[in-house]
């Protein structure tokens, strides 16, 4: 199931220095130079097995939270399921998250290029018991702090069910509270996998987990009865669903781990950081980076209290942010995870002229890859809308509020993967404050936009717009300062080609017809649902088709001429 990158670490270099290709092109930034980390073939590869496998994940995934609210409704229960049981994973988010992909994939690269495959697990083991005991000191706390977060996620319950809700809520933060354990146990497991260029089982594995979490809750639904609100749920039914969503999380950790011992690098938690200064240095990073990871999971968890005042919001900024971030998965985010372990072998080289080629090629790679999705999600917004709300979700006002909400994503997605190969390559130079900086001002700007929205908006499809331009307006921000900070970096280079972006823009308009077309088929006859999905999936295809031949005809001349390479 996995891909393996073909410019891993050769056979023969693992326990020396890494080898290094030079630059080709006859100056520093050249579209032409390739260096290091700029070979064109391994990276597209490579993202593209992590945007397939990303792309199941994530449909799975958007489909955990149409069950959830076709099963449980529009109603506060649901509002108390969905902000409850990703309670653990944002807490666990906020001390370290997706930070440890991005801090302990450049060391271990940078280990394995001193000390070999023994050094790489010697800093992955003693990085594991740093982060382990920290994460089961954050369950514990999670568990005796039920109370009062429970509090706060039934604060727009009206009063005659409140006490009930509080009650739920508490008992259902106890049942997950073990899942930042697991969460824990996972990243490093991806970051093991991704440390050797293995991206496929990383990326899918999450599929497993919302496939189970499906099951339980289909299955709860079917024991307990659906469409229930926090008045008539039984205290077991809530149990169910906690005990269920952490089985889940524990089937996914069992397919990470099986991932990493595939790589070599299944290594037991080991604990004397100090004995080893890289491991030492690379908590130290992760430390240093906490408001990185922090900023995202306070404003999710700020925005589920602000929209939980509104029956069904929660699900609805739950769908919105997961096609947000699904096609920013399978889009630029897809790139940078496969660019990471290649940039930081040219930054551990100090092959900078190969680095500078490197981020140019994956900053154009990774435009390429929003822009489709850009253009159709903000042209077939509402009819997504209408597919994604099923059962109890299935009403003309929370389709409209969805549908607005989509429109914001489609910017959002390509804001959002620019962002984060922007930190991605700062981090793999070792460098924590700009994307530290980046992190805490969009935190800031998105709060500041969400909780004027709580006093200010004038009904709930503005509320719930509004939060969503919050997030939007957060990635602007820091996407702004950590390219800027990069800029800094390789100023004796062009941060971008601007052939680059005409190419893109001539691709863009090539796929406009069929999107067109598509437009008109749908809103000049009625079609149900089913033709609706057809439709949908037809123009996608179709023009995508065409983006993708564009971008090979704008290229290939031009490849042939000498004067530009996509590699670039």
């Amino acid at each position: 199931m996995t891909d393996e990158v073909s410019d891993r670490v050769r056979p023969g270099t693992e326990r020396g220095t890494l080898m290094r290709s030079s630059a080709v092109g006859s100056e520093p930034g050249s579209v032409g130079e390739v260096g290091s980390a700029g070979a064109a073939g391994p990276v597209h590869r490579a993202a593209a097995s992590v945007a397939v496998w990303t792309l199941l994940s994530r449909a799975t995934g958007m489909a955990r939270i149409l069950v959830i609210g076709a099963v449980l409704g529009p109603t506060y229960l649901a509002n108390v399921f969905q902000a409850g049981y990703t309670l653990p994973n944002n807490i666990f988010t906020i001390f370290a998250g997706p930070m440890v992909a991005m801090v302990v994939v450049p060391s271990v690269v940078r280990a394995t290029a001193t000390a070999g495959a023994v050094g790489a697990r010697n800093v992955l083991s003693r990085v594991a018991g740093r982060l382990l005991t920290i994460a089961g000191v954050c369950a514990a706390g999670l568990a005796l702090s039920s109370p009062a977060l429970g509090w706060t996620l039934v604060l727009g319950v009206p009063g005659p069910d409140h006490a009930r809700a509080w009650l739920l809520a508490t008992v259902l933060i106890l049942f997950v509270a073990p899942q930042i354990v697991l969460y824990a146990i996972i990243s490093l497991a991806v970051a093991a996998q991704q440390s050797r260029g293995r991206f496929a089982l990383a990326a899918g594995a999450p599929a497993l987990e919302s496939i189970a979490t499906v099951v339980v809750v289909l299955i709860v639904g079917r024991v307990f009865g659906d469409g229930l609100d926090v008045g008539q749920a039984q205290l077991a039914m809530v149990i169910w669903l906690g005990v269920g969503s952490t089985a889940a999380v524990a089937v996914h950790t069992g397919l990470q781990l099986y991932g990493a011992a595939r790589v070599g690098l299944l290594v037991p938690a080991r604990w004397r950081l100090r004995r080893s200064p890289e491991a030492h240095e690379c908590v130290r990073r992760i430390t240093r980076s906490i408001p990185v990871a922090a900023a995202p999971a306070g404003t999710e968890y700020l925005l589920a209290v602000i929209a939980a005042t509104v029956p069904g919001g929660v699900l609805v900024i739950q769908l919105a942010s997961q096609v947000f971030y699904a096609v920013s998965y399978v889009a630029g985010r897809a790139v940078s995870m496969a660019a990471l372990p290649r940039l930081a072998r040219a930054a551990a080289e100090a092959d900078w002229p190969g680095f500078g080629a490197a981020w140019r090629q994956c900053l154009y790679y990774a435009t390429l890859a929003a822009l489709p999705p850009l253009c159709l999600l903000l042209v077939f917004a509402r009819p997504t809308a209408d597919l994604l709300s099923n059962g109890q979700l299935h009403q003309p006002a929370l389709v409209d509020e969805l549908a607005a909400c989509l429109t914001v994503a489609a910017f959002g997605q390509l804001v959002s993967g620019l962002h984060d190969l922007g930190r991605r390559a700062l981090f793999s130079r070792l460098d924590d404050r700009g994307p530290r900086r980046a992190s805490v001002l969009g935190f800031l700007a998105s709060s500041l936009i969400a909780v004027a929205t709580a006093f200010l908006a004038p009904n709930p499809k503005a509320m719930l717009v509004a939060l969503m331009i919050a997030i939007l307006v957060g990635e602007v921000v820091s996407a702004a300062i950590v390219i800027n900070r990069l800029r800094h970096h390789i100023r004796a280079q062009r941060i971008a080609d601007p052939r680059h972006g005409v190419s893109a823009l001539l691709a863009t308009l090539a796929m406009q017809p069929a999107i067109a077309l598509g437009y008109w088929q749908l809103n000049h006859h009625t079609p149900d649902r089913l033709t609706t999905f057809a439709v949908l999936a037809a123009t996608t295809a179709v023009a995508i088709a065409l983006f993708a031949a564009a971008v090979i005809i704008l290229n290939r001349p031009r490849a042939r001429g000498g004067s530009i390479d996509m590699r670039g």
